[in-house]
């Protein structure tokens, strides 16, 4: 754990009114005693803890007649923050219904863990903001459907409305997966129509059946390959690598950034080049195109073709576009 995370730790330990031992506080914070010393006086002397040491019992806590002390500050790590404020925005998202009796006791434990921040719930919660994006409505009848059958494992009936075609298609889908991504819910499942593993955009059921009977098995490594070997929502094995080459300004953004977990990222100059893997070119395009003239496509040329073709048209709305070049590859079908 880093120092923050000891710190907190020990203010808790210290806080339970005990006076506590050097070795009970090394296996508390999993520190050397070198470790635990200097938290205790950086405690003591920076931060101001009224800390004493018992000789008498060897040990160390606060002064019993000291003004009760608190941590300032919030002391979450990142996760920990977003973990705590999702969970509250999305308990008061919830409308009334069998979990009514649970969702009172569930928002007060939130809002103490919140506040052992030394601040007020409300106040966290005004000054540290989740801000969902593109966030589209998803039926709470048919989501509650598909997950009871994604937990049961049962085969769904389902009336898709596909966005590509702009078609309504009824399917027989064997659901494994409910995927939260990019604030959106996306249901993983073998087609039996398609005859292989497809994703499904939720907000697009217009209605989901239970048939009652087993989904087919597959093994967790092909789901989990299924689901991670290639960028983005479009899931698959990937078919080709993507190598992205960002301009010096915003070179010291993407840097920081993480596309997928094989990607690969290097320095040329002051520009920096990203590699990625992809099966399906159409999420990749968005987040390359929002980049506009900062990023240059090297490879493959279908894609750095599709890119080309796709400014060409955006610049001709403004009447600056010269011809548009043929896409070319696969992608451009």
């Amino acid at each position: 754990m880093n120092r923050a995370e000891r710190i907190y730790r020990l203010h808790a330990v210290l806080a339970r009114g005990r006076t506590v031992s050097m070795r009970r506080l090394m296996e508390e914070l999993d520190a050397s005693r070198a470790t635990v010393v200097r938290d205790i006086a950086y405690l003591r002397d920076f931060m101001g803890a009224p800390i004493r040491y018992d000789r008498e019992r060897n040990g160390y806590g606060y002064e019993p007649d000291a003004p009760e002390f608190q941590l300032p500050g919030l002391w979450f790590n990142d996760s920990e923050l977003y973990a705590l404020l999702a969970s509250e925005q999305l308990l008061d998202a919830v409308q009334p219904g069998l979990l009514g009796p649970y969702i009172g006791p569930l928002k007060a434990r939130i809002r103490g863990l919140l506040e052992q921040s030394g601040h007020t719930a409300d106040l966290v919660s005004s000054r540290v903001l989740l801000r969902p994006f593109a966030r589209r409505q998803v039926d709470d009848e048919i989501f509650g459907r598909v997950s009871a059958a994604v937990l049961s494992g049962h085969t769904l009936e389902i009336q898709y409305h596909g966005r590509e075609r702009e078609a309504v298609s009824r399917r027989r889908i064997h659901p494994y997966r409910l995927l939260h991504y990019r604030d959106n819910w996306y249901l993983i499942a073998w087609c039996e129509r398609a005859r292989g593993l497809r994703t499904f955009s939720l907000d697009r059921v217009l209605a989901a059946a239970d048939t009652g009977q087993a989904v087919r098995k597959v093994e967790e490594a092909t789901l989990d390959r299924h689901l991670g070997a290639s960028f983005g929502i479009f899931t698959g094995e990937a078919s080709a690598w993507a190598v992205l080459r960002f301009t010096p300004e915003r070179a010291r953004w993407v840097a920081d950034e993480n596309w997928h977990p094989d990607q690969i990222g290097r320095w040329v100059g002051e520009s920096y080049e990203l590699q990625v893997p992809y099966s399906d070119a159409r999420e990749l395009l968005m987040d390359i195109l929002k980049y506009g003239p900062d990023v240059e496509v090297l490879a493959p040329d279908s894609l750095r073709s599709i890119v080309a073709e796709r400014l060409c048209r955006a610049a001709a709305r403004y009447g600056t576009a010269p011809h548009p070049p043929r896409p070319a590859g696969p992608e451009a079908a």
